[in-house]
C-alpha cells in the first residue's frame, strides 16, 4: 500500500488531521484544495500539491474526498474536469465527506462503467479525532476495496466498519446525525439546569459522565462549554448541512424523524444570528443569547 499515491481533496477542519496521520504514516499524498493556502502546513510535512482535481486524478492511485456539500461532491466527481473522467482504470475513489446515500450510490454506478471502484465513508469523531486518528470511518461499497484501502483508513481511525453495498456508509451517517441532534438539546439543558441549580458543573460531568448519561459529546463538547469554547470542531453551518440530509433521507424511508426536526429548526435559528461559523456545542447560545 505505501506504493500508492494518495489523492485527497479537502484540507479543512477534518482533512488537516486526516492528511497529516497519512503523512506520518509514511503514505505519498497528493493534495488539493480551493485555496492552497489553507494546506500550507501539510505541503511543509511532505505533501505535494496538486493545481486541479485533473491533475490530482492523472497522478493518484487512490482519491480521498473530505470537502463541503452534496453539490461540491458532484462537482468534483462529474464533468469533464472531475474525478470519474479524469482518473485512471482501477483507481479506488473514497468519498469521505458526509454526504446523500443516493449520490454515493450514483457515483458507484457511473465509476464502474469506467472501470474505477468507489467507496463511500463518512466520519465521526470531530476534529479532535481527525487530529489524533481515532475517527469512526463508516463505508458502503464493495468488500475487495474496503480491505485493500484499509491501512489508509487505519491511519486516520480505529473504529473502522463495513456497513454494506455503495450508500451503506452514507446511511449509517445519517444514522449518527439523527442519534446527536436531539442528543446535543438534552446535553445543553442539562448544563444550563446544573448552572440554574447553582451546581459545580465540572463535578456534576465527574458524576454522570460515567453511568447512563455518559455519551461522546458529553465527554467532549460539554468541557468546552463550561470553558466558553465555541471555536468549531464541527461547525453549525457543516452540522445543519448534515441534518438537512437526514431529513431527506429519512423522508425517503417514509420516517418522520422529530427530535432530528425540532434540533434543525434550533440550529438554524443560530445560524440566522450570525453563529453558523462557531461549533455545535455553540448551541449554548440558544439558551443564553450571548
Amino acid at each position: 500500500m505505501k506504493d500508492k499515491v494518495i489523492g485527497f481533496i479537502g484540507t479543512g477542519v477534518m482533512g488537516q488531521g486526516m492528511v497529516s496521520n497519512l503523512l506520518k504514516e509514511g503514505f505519498k499524498v497528493n493534495v488539493h484544495t480551493r485555496t492552497k493556502v489553507k494546506a500550507t502546513q501539510l505541503i511543509n510535512m511532505g505533501a505535494n500539491w496538486m493545481y486541479s482535481v485533473k491533475q490530482l486524478s492523472e497522478k493518484s492511485d487512490i482519491i480521498i474526498s473530505m470537502i463541503g456539500t452534496p453539490e461540491d461532491v458532484e462537482a468534483v466527481y462529474f464533468g469533464n474536469d472531475g474525478l470519474i473522467e479524469n482518473s485512471k482504470r482501477g483507481t479506488i475513489l473514497i468519498d469521505m465527506t458526509t454526504s446523500k446515500p443516493s449520490l454515493a450510490k450514483n457515483i458507484y454506478d457511473v465509476a464502474k462503467v469506467k472501470g474505477i471502484k468507489a467507496l463511500d465513508a463518512p466520519v465521526s469523531g470531530g476534529d479532535v479525532g481527525a487530529q489524533n486518528g481515532k475517527l469512526t470511518i463508516m463505508v458502503g461499497g464493495e468488500e475487495t476495496s474496503f480491505n485493500e484501502v484499509l491501512p489508509l483508513f487505519q491511519a486516520m481511525g480505529e473504529n473502522i466498519r463495513l456497513q454494506g453495498p455503495a450508500g451503506a456508509g452514507q446511511h449509517t451517517k445519517v444514522v449518527n446525525q439523527v442519534s446527536i441532534a436531539p442528543a446535543m438539546i438534552g446535553m445543553i439543558e442539562a448544563l444550563v439546569y446544573a448552572d440554574k441549580a447553582g451546581l459545580d458543573a465540572e463535578l456534576v460531568l465527574k458524576s454522570i459522565g460515567t453511568g447512563a448519561a455518559g455519551s461522546w459529546s458529553l465527554d467532549n463538547y460539554a468541557p468546552r462549554i463550561i470553558k466558553g469554547d465555541f471555536e468549531p470542531g464541527f461547525a453549525i453551518k457543516h452540522f445543519i448541512k448534515d441534518m438537512k440530509i437526514a431529513v431527506e433521507s429519512a423522508k425517503e424511508l417514509g420516517l418522520t424523524a422529530h427530535g432530528l426536526n425540532l434540533a434543525l429548526s434550533m440550529y438554524e435559528e443560530l445560524e440566522k444570528e450570525g453563529h453558523g461559523e462557531k461549533g455545535i456545542q455553540a448551541l449554548m447560545y440558544y439558551y443564553s443569547r450571548v
